[in-house]
């Protein structure tokens, strides 16, 4: 057993906190969540730094928000030369590995990572015997490069998966079962005794597709299969941000069965990732490494469920934006605790460093934007942390746009220098976000406080929106000439 505490950072993926019994849901079973929670603390006004796959983990991953470490959208690489934590934490002396998906994209498939045990079906960095697997890119494996100067597309057909639901198997949960495989051996390594380490496991469930093997299908279908909240007109008088990201994946066409089915299987999704956290822990515990190891549990981002009309991310409504996060650390944070301020992922990432008695004037980190939990999750700290900074400058809009949350106050932001799109929700009396108090005369203070705190992290909002429309014309061009040497 060394000194220095080991880290187990457990990732799911599009996975709203919302949907689990560790966070008040009626009936999504995560046991396994919530002996997190009666061990540690969470986190209950926890959020991504983007709710889009690969923006939000570079945000975790350098501890800087989307438009400081510029990864922009699902298609920007981050430099090699970017610090992110593993590098930090092997500098120090730790084994750090990956299992599963990380969504790294480009040249450079470990940020860090000593190495990767086990495939990620989302990224483009395989181990040898995987080679089978890996995404064609000459032929769509890579993510697309939307131009904004194009303006949001308007999609011809209905986004598939909800139409897709049901009970089975697939290249999915064959990943998420081989991560796990290859986490479990990594931690039963006796080597894992010898120094410290720090393993991430990335699990794609509960991400789309909406498939899942039984029994967790009829777990939750059709007893349990739900529709979304929506109140009468809501849909008609969605704010416009709403009504360009239905126009970009058209999310309309649904029977009502088709819908139920997907939030079943979702739910589904939901209990089998909750089941492989369980396994990871008792590993943990069957090792003797219980005591002496932090344990992280978050995502990258949530899943709308076709609430608000909405599927997929891609938004800044508490299902898509918000994530888990749950921190365990025997004999030094108490269980049990909860908090609900608002925090964001790069929080977490300072935790993680914060743990490892790695400090802001030694460990190179260029302008971090995250603040350590791990004073207030001790009782050391002289105010809890609230306030969690959004941003989401990809496909499915055609501007930057941000969010700032703050106490009971939400507040977005679309940019547009004659007329920016508002949003202000009242999360205490208005926590399913229905009513949108912009700009009714009777907030501006609240309204330009969070404002300005967008504005504190992009200076001028024109110049940001000219870097994102210069970077995607230009990887789009580099990609044209090329062509299937691209690995971006």
């Amino acid at each position: 057993m060394t000194d220095r505490p080991n880290f187990l950072v457990i990732m799911s993926d599009e996975h709203g906190p919302m949907w689990s019994s560790a966070y008040g849901h009626p009936f999504t079973r995560t046991p396994n969540m919530e002996r997190m929670a009666e061990a540690g603390a969470t986190f209950d006004a926890a959020y991504c730094n983007s709710p889009l796959c690969v923006p939000s983990r570079l945000s975790f991953m350098t501890g800087r928000y989307v438009s400081g470490c510029e990864g922009w959208d699902n298609a920007k690489p981050l430099p090699s030369d970017a610090p992110t934590w593993p590098y930090l934490l092997r500098s120090a002396g730790y084994d750090a590995a990956l299992s599963g998906k990380m969504h790294l994209i480009g040249p450079d498939q470990l940020h860090g990572f000593g190495e990767q045990l086990s495939y990620d079906p989302h990224g483009g960095g395989h181990q040898a015997d995987d080679a089978a697997r890996r995404p064609d890119l000459s032929t769509g494996g890579r993510h697309p490069i939307y131009l904004w100067e194009d303006g949001v597309p308007t999609a011809d057909e209905p986004w598939p998966s909800v139409k897709e639901a049901r009970a089975g198997t697939g290249p999915m949960i064959a990943a998420d079962d081989a991560t796990e495989e290859a986490a479990l051996a990594y931690l039963r390594d006796t080597a894992r005794r010898d120094s410290p380490w720090a393993l991430c496991v990335g699990f794609v469930a509960p991400h789309f597709p909406f498939i899942v093997p039984e029994p967790y299908f009829s777990m939750y279908y059709p007893e349990h299969a739900d529709l979304p909240n929506s109140p009468p007109g809501h849909l008609d008088s969605l704010p416009a941000a709403a009504r360009r990201l239905r126009q970009a994946f058209n999310f309309s066409g649904y029977a009502e069965d088709e819908i139920r089915r997907a939030r079943a299987a979702y739910y589904g999704l939901v209990t089998y990732l909750d089941d492989k956290i369980g396994r990871l822990l008792d590993a943990l515990e069957e090792g003797g490494m219980a005591e002496n190891t932090v344990i992280v549990h978050t995502s990258d981002h949530g899943e709308s469920l076709g609430e608000h009309g909405l599927w997929r991310k891609m938004n800044f409504y508490e299902q898509s934006a918000r994530v888990p996060l749950q921190i365990v650390w025997p004999g030094v944070i108490d269980g049990g605790q909860r908090f609900s301020g608002a925090v964001s992922l790069v929080d977490a990432t300072a935790t993680i460093l914060d743990a490892a008695g790695l400090g802001k004037e030694d460990v190179g980190f260029t302008n971090p934007d995250g603040v350590s939990l791990l004073p207030q999750m001790m009782g050391s700290a002289s105010e809890e942390r609230d306030f969690a900074f959004v941003e989401h400058l990809a496909h499915g809009t055609d501007r930057p746009r941000a969010m700032a949350r703050q106490g009971r106050w939400k507040f977005s932001y679309s940019h547009d220098r004659n007329a920016p799109d508002l949003e202000l929700y009242d999360l205490r009396s208005d926590p399913g976000e229905f009513r949108n108090l912009a700009d009714d005369g009777v907030h501006e203070a609240v309204q330009k406080r969070l404002a300005s705190r967008i504005m504190e992290v992009w200076g001028d909002p024109d110049k940001l929106d000219r870097r994102i429309r210069d970077s995607q014309r230009s990887r789009l061009l580099i990609r044209d000439v090329l062509g299937g040497e691209a690995s971006f």
